[in-house]
């Protein structure tokens, strides 16, 4: 069974936990990215533990870390892209192309984390989640383990110009990221399988599977891009792309429910 690390809000402020029980209250992600990812596992398996970590679950990441995404790792991504831009050839490129697709996504705080809700934009009339499995990366850029994520995602305004990514991708509400971080290796991600489930009035309107053995590029490779030239000093996050697309006759509303497994690690959010 692997490790979880989960952040919880008690009534003193957030406190992060390990496997259940509270890790001690001056714990630190930001401080524990900072290590090497060997004396990062030694240190944290080094703590002590106490209590039931029942409290409220928050999003497993600190108010200064940064969340960043990659685009266009799976085919179905490429092919969903190019349907609904009008700028189709820059999606094949960037598919094809040495030097993936990065963009920045969300600052700690920003991140609503499980059973918190998100948000579609009120000037967009196309809208879809994206399930992607998420890299928590320490400050050298050496993965550590990863979270399930939701690159909640405009394809209108994607769609009506390239150029429009960040209104499109970088929202209140646009970002979740649960239930906890799951410790383990990069060898361990490669074959992971990933669903997504809609619900609208209580029955699904949406269901969709992949895999993250069908993301084209490695997950050292994207790790390794993020930090080329852009120093992560409290360590990062970074989305690996979305392999589930809802057709073009789909878009979310308000009061659909959002529910993303990967291997077993749920995240579940309702929208606003």
């Amino acid at each position: 069974m692997h490790t979880l690390l989960t952040r919880h809000a008690i009534a003193e402020g957030p406190r992060w936990a390990l496997d259940g029980r509270y890790l001690p209250a001056d714990f630190s992600l930001s401080q524990w990215l900072g290590l090497p990812a060997a004396d990062a596992r030694d240190s944290l398996a080094r703590l002590p533990r106490e209590g039931e970590a029942d409290a409220p679950l928050l999003a497993p990441v600190e108010d200064a870390q940064e969340v960043w995404a990659s685009g266009v790792t799976y085919l179905s991504s490429r092919m969903a892209r190019e349907a609904e831009s009008q700028s189709r050839d820059v999606y094949q490129k960037v598919y094809d192309a040495e030097r993936p697709e990065l963009f920045f996504k969300a600052t700690g705080w920003r991140v609503a984390g499980h059973g918190a809700p998100i948000r579609v934009r009120a000037d967009s009339e196309w809208d879809v989640p994206e399930p992607e499995l998420v890299l928590v990366l320490t400050s050298a850029g050496e993965i550590v383990g990863y979270s399930t994520g939701n690159d909640v995602s405009s394809r209108s305004i994607e769609g009506e110009n390239p150029l429009y990514l960040p209104q499109a991708k970088v929202y209140d509400g646009g970002c979740a990221i649960g239930p906890g971080i799951r410790l383990c290796d990069a060898a361990q991600m490669r074959d992971l399988a990933v669903s997504l489930e809609i619900r609208r009035d209580g029955t699904p309107a949406f269901a969709g599977t992949t895999r993250t053995s069908q993301i084209k590029r490695s997950l050292e490779e994207l790790a390794g891009w993020l930090l080329r030239e852009l120093r992560q000093p409290r360590g990062a996050f970074l989305f690996t792309g979305t392999g589930i697309v809802p057709g073009e006759d789909f878009t979310l509303r308000s009061g659909d429910v959002v529910r993303i497994d990967i291997d077993g690690l749920i995240l579940e959010n309702p929208v606003q």
